[in-house]
């Protein structure tokens, strides 16, 4: 971040410190580059009592050439060591010496407090009011109601006669999360993951250079937060250019892995974001493409080889954690590009399914009391993604902090066995197929539930009792069979977290897809659940609401439970965890 390879590599430190510092105003990056900013190579220092390096000739290979963190190496050519004039020592601060040459090989452990924590600055409210002052647009906000984790969601409705850029709404959006966080008595470094949404992929670099005046190491000093970034149609709902969610929790016991510099095990971050963040047993994983880590490029192979690319990159992450993504994962998003051939889509699918095999049968061969989880998968068509790539992976896995059994339910109900029944909707057994879920119990439970256009269908015939022949596909893009297919969703997660012990309050994600096909505006969307919700809880007594929608509203190409059905009318993700 600002550190070009053609300029500064090669240089000596002293000659950059000034302009080190420079960027450190900036961007937050660490001076010493103790964020994976850079490395050096050390040609003298107290240690080298004889002689020191002196590298005669050297060439500059340039890995990435990426706008916002290009990565180079330095490459010695030809070297050779002169010896020293004089012996060096190295004393405490009493003039003792504590180094000699037959304690060169010894290991020294620095005592004290290495977390050296900084108060961040931070822009007065009466600042943040005056960003959030944008004629003719309005700001979007939404939360889930756990406190003690939850999701903001913040976009910004504009007006096609006034429309706006990327980074001016970005720093709008942003600064408005960043009050409700410090409303909240918190701050960025109680964010765990931030969902970023842009409105093209063009602009990923300007998006990054905004993204880091607000997220930086010096205000997340346990580390910045985990993230995904695609291209949505934001436009075409009314939206301005961003879309952020950010899921944040009130304590600061998140761990974080962050992939700086380059390495063979796993990709460097291509943003100021980490790569995984654990808390309380969840890890919830940075998107991954299919980079070769050495070069930081996009492997061969078309859409199938990047997938199994950014497979074995989120494996790699998960066993930091010790966990794995074939036994361990909840969730998997595979969000696509629209660039990949329907015809290769069910290609997707099925190298997906065989990578989770063969790892969970290597997985099982190594450690046979192994639980295996079987995870909830949602494949999302999305216009672009970082780098062009043809796919992105979002896992979430359940890293146990113990090794007791994890206790999974598939098909048995061990909640209410009475069943509230709202808006008159009856159970039925097709009800079963709408939705996928994975339960942890006690602990988690995921769902995904997909209601496509033939199941609205039903689901509309059978709220007003009409003849199938009397509906056709048009009419459900009208605000009243929304209105159905909204109280649905809501009845039947109402029934699945009911089924499983769990309650509304234990939500932290309530996310709805949809499709920009259904002609709808994100506004109009947002209403018609809102108020569903509000008649929910009104019933039933069991939720709050407050002045703000609980859930987010998500524009896609299309989404589904698989890579050849992505034509969903909507889709629901929750995830819900138990304090």
């Amino acid at each position: 971040m600002g550190l070009d390879p053609a300029k500064h590599l090669g240089k000596e430190i002293a000659y950059l410190t000034s302009y080190l510092h420079k960027l450190k105003d900036l961007y937050g990056i660490n001076v010493c580059g103790e964020g994976g900013e850079y490395e050096t190579l050390t040609l003298d220092c107290p240690l080298f009592t004889k002689a020191r390096i002196v590298l005669d000739d050297f060439h500059i290979v340039l890995h990435s050439s990426d706008s916002i963190a290009p990565v180079g190496v330095l490459h010695p050519l030809n070297f050779h060591v002169e010896s020293k004039a004089t012996t060096i020592s190295v004393s405490d601060s009493n003039g003792i010496s504590i180094l000699s040459a037959d304690k060169l090989a010894s290991v020294f452990e620095v005592q004290g407090d290495c977390l050296g924590r900084c108060d961040a600055k931070c822009q007065s409210l009466d600042d943040a009011s005056a960003l959030m002052e944008v004629p003719g647009h309005k700001l979007n906000l939404s939360k889930t109601k756990r406190k003690d984790t939850f999701t903001i969601g913040c976009s910004l409705q504009v007006s096609s006669s006034n429309p706006t850029g990327l980074q001016d709404d970005l720093k709008i959006v942003l600064k408005k999360v960043e009050v409700q966080l410090t409303g909240n008595g918190l701050g960025w470094e109680n964010v765990l993951y931030v969902h970023l949404y842009i409105g093209s992929m063009s602009e990923f670099g300007l998006a990054n250079e905004t993204y880091v005046k607000f997220i930086t190491q010096e205000k997340c000093h346990f580390g910045v937060p985990s993230r995904s970034t695609i291209e949505l149609p934001l436009l075409q709902v009314g939206l301005g250019n961003v879309y952020v969610e950010a899921l944040v929790a009130n304590d600061q016991t998140k761990r974080v892995l962050h992939v700086q510099s380059i390495s063979c095990w796993a990709p460097s971050c291509i943003g100021p974001y980490s790569q995984a963040t654990l808390h309380k047993e969840i890890l919830h994983m940075a998107g991954q493409i299919g980079l070769d880590p050495p070069t930081m490029t996009l492997c061969a192979g078309g859409p199938t080889g990047e997938l199994e690319q950014a497979l074995v990159n989120s494996e790699a992450v998960a066993k930091c954690f010790g966990a794995s993504i074939s036994t361990s994962a909840i969730l998997l998003v595979i969000y696509c590009s629209k660039r990949i051939p329907s015809s290769e889509r069910i290609r997707i699918q099925e190298k997906l399914d065989m990578f989770l095999k063969q790892r969970r049968s290597l997985q099982l061969g190594k450690e046979s009391n192994s639980t295996v989880l079987d995870p909830v998968f949602l494949y999302v068509l999305a216009p672009d993604l970082p780098k062009r790539a043809f796919v992105e992976v979002k896992p979430l896995l359940y890293a146990a902090e113990s090794a007791e059994t994890v206790a999974e339910t598939t098909g048995q109900e061990i909640g209410l066995t009475v069943k509230p029944n709202y808006w008159g909707i009856k159970e039925a057994d097709w009800h079963n197929s709408c939705f996928q879920k994975c339960i942890i119990r006690g602990k988690v439970c995921s769902v995904v539930l997909s209601i496509t256009s033939e199941l609205a269908m039903k689901i509309c015939r059978e709220s007003y009792g009409a003849d199938q022949n009397a509906w056709s596909y048009e009419k459900f893009t009208k605000e009243c069979c929304m209105d159905i297919i909204s109280r649905f969703c809501i009845y039947l997660l109402d029934k699945i977290l009911l089924d499983n012990a769990f309650y509304w309050e234990d939500a932290t994600i309530i996310r709805f897809y949809f499709p920009t096909s259904l002609g709808f505006s994100l506004e109009t969307l947002s209403v018609i659940f809102n108020t569903s919700f509000k008649e929910f809880a009104e019933m039933s007594q069991m939720l709050q609401m407050g002045e703000e929608p609980i859930f987010n509203l998500v524009p896609v190409l299309g989404a589904g439970k698989s890579a050849t059905s992505m034509d969903d009318m909507i889709t629901c993700e929750l995830f819900a965890q138990k304090c």
